[in-house]
């Protein structure tokens, strides 16, 4: 029996090896990464499905968020970006792309959920109470002389609290370059004693370190925004602030349109430029979008790309939330 088995198995593979070599090629050529990205168009999430609002209003449209899509980097995806026009190639060292960036990135998306429930619920009039802040150090720059660590979360300066990216910012102008500041931080849910020395730049005094802020609040009704842990970043602020105002207030925004759109917001309602544009226009297109919203810093490349491609879709460019509801309200 084993005989014959053997003898079957080998008599398959003689009479077939070049077949299962080239799919063995074939795979091996999925799986080998290169260090390149592909940048490729996106989609967009629909956050009816994301935001939800206690006894909130529905709405006949749809509000999405613009993503870019990233390819990974094998040689047939890399030979197919030479013939598909809207994929482009990045080299890895460019995207800087580590551990620590993914977690960054994950607290900056903290960040973009806070400001955009706060700066809905500010304009739809709506009860809202930010308690307090935490301030995470979410880089540290090559020059900076310190055993800080990136996702530390401030808690005091030389025994000086600190409430806010303004108070340490405050704090850190008290003292001259050369000084070694202590810091009192919280990591991995334990509170250390760290240290840094300041130095001088142009702008001031500097530890070297960029901070993002998260909120912790009280709001009425309670409103939560869901996102799958693959995806990161602050550039859907601003659909997901127009998501929940939608839901806050009696008339809908969309007017049975679909909207997508990008761009990061902060807790005032301000909107702030992004990067990707043409790759989310083109998803936007595709999922058959009525209206993209964009930073007015992109709207030229948005526009440009509109027309290189002859797009039939209308591309408004706001510098607030409430620029974007009373654009889309305008809107027949």
């Amino acid at each position: 029996m084993r005989k014959n088995l053997l003898h079957k198995i080998k008599t398959f593979w003689v009479e077939n090896y070049k077949f299962l070599l080239v799919i063995v090629l074939i795979f091996a050529l999925f799986m080998i990464e290169l260090p390149y990205k592909i940048y490729a168009p996106g989609g967009m999430v629909d956050l009816s499905e994301r935001v939800s609002v206690e006894e909130g209003q529905e709405y006949d449209g749809t509000l999405g968020m613009a993503y870019v899509s990233m390819v990974k980097g094998s040689i047939p995806y890399l030979l197919l970006s030479y013939v598909i026009p809207d994929w482009d190639i990045v080299p890895e060292r460019e995207l800087k792309y580590d551990k620590e960036k993914i977690e960054a990135d994950k607290i900056s998306t903290e960040q973009s959920i806070d400001s955009a429930i706060i700066a809905a619920y500010r304009l739809a009039g709506k009860e809202i109470e930010i308690e307090s802040e935490n301030v995470h150090i979410t880089y540290i720059d090559e020059q900076a002389n310190t055993d800080l660590e990136i996702l530390d979360v401030v808690k005091s300066v030389n025994g000086v609290e600190v409430k806010s990216t303004e108070e340490l910012k405050s704090l850190i102008q008290n003292y001259a370059a050369g000084e070694e500041v202590e810091f009192l931080v919280e990591r991995d849910g334990k509170e250390r004693e760290c240290h840094a020395t300041l130095y001088d730049t142009d702008d001031g005094v500097k530890v070297g370190v960029a901070l993002t802020v998260t909120y912790n609040y009280q709001e009425e009704p309670e409103a939560s925004i869901t996102m799958k842990q693959s995806e990161s970043g602050p550039s859907g602020g601003l659909m997901m602030s127009l998501a929940i105002y939608n839901s806050l207030v009696d008339e809908d925004i969309t007017k049975g349109k679909t909207v997508v759109g990008t761009g990061t917001i902060d807790i005032d309602g301000n909107v702030g430029a992004i990067g990707g544009v043409k790759y989310k226009l083109i998803g936007a297109v595709k999922n058959k979008a009525d209206v993209f919203l964009v930073p007015k810093d992109n709207y030229e490349e948005a526009i440009e790309v509109k027309n290189e491609k002859r797009y039939d879709i209308t591309i408004l460019a706001v510098d607030t939330l409430s620029d974007a509801i009373e654009s889309l309200e305008s809107l027949d």
